[in-house]
């Protein structure tokens, strides 16, 4: 597996990754492939890297910035990230998350939140945060993952390429 920057010749293929990977969760509007357009568009995809395997592009992972109402800087939000269906559970997305982060905190950043399962992120070392929280996302599924000792606290906003509040269905 190689774990790379994306190229221009990559925009169709991460469109079709996503669309696939998000098209039977329950807590996907399957807007996905658009919010990482808009992100391209709007030059908020910050770090924006593929997998391939055997010369195929099969799972991708977008970071961009995030505003905290406290005023702290240097954050980033995760997400999405998408990996094929028949690739998921052989890290793939594991190994995609971790060069992010790792790529993230050579670019000196503070931190990095998501929403998302809990039993999954957790293993990465993010956490609920009390007195970090996302606007209409359960706490139980928005968390962060500070680079250091300081820890914001107040509301964190998505960049506006997500063009929603980030929705969950309780199943």
């Amino acid at each position: 597996m190689i774990i790379r920057n994306e190229t221009n010749a990559d925009i169709e293929a991460i469109s079709e990754v996503t669309m696939e990977a998000f098209n039977n969760l329950a807590i996907s509007q399957n807007t996905e492939q658009f919010i990482i357009k808009a992100l391209r568009a709007a030059g908020a995809l910050t770090i924006s890297l593929v997998a391939e395997i055997d010369g195929k592009l099969v799972g991708h992972i977008a970071f961009s910035p995030v505003t905290i109402s406290d005023g702290s800087m240097g954050w980033y939000g995760l997400g999405p990230i998408s990996v094929l269906p028949k690739h998921q559970n052989q890290g793939v997305g594991k190994a995609l998350i971790r060069e992010g982060l790792s790529r993230l905190k050579d670019m000196n950043a503070r931190g990095c939140c998501l929403v998302g399962y809990p039993d999954y992120y957790r293993k990465f070392g993010f956490k609920n945060m009390p007195g970090l929280v996302h606007e209409g996302v359960p706490q139980e599924v928005f968390f962060a993952l500070p680079f250091g000792k300081n820890i914001p606290q107040g509301k964190v906003m998505f960049h506006e390429g997500f063009g929603r509040k980030i929705e969950t269905k309780q199943t």
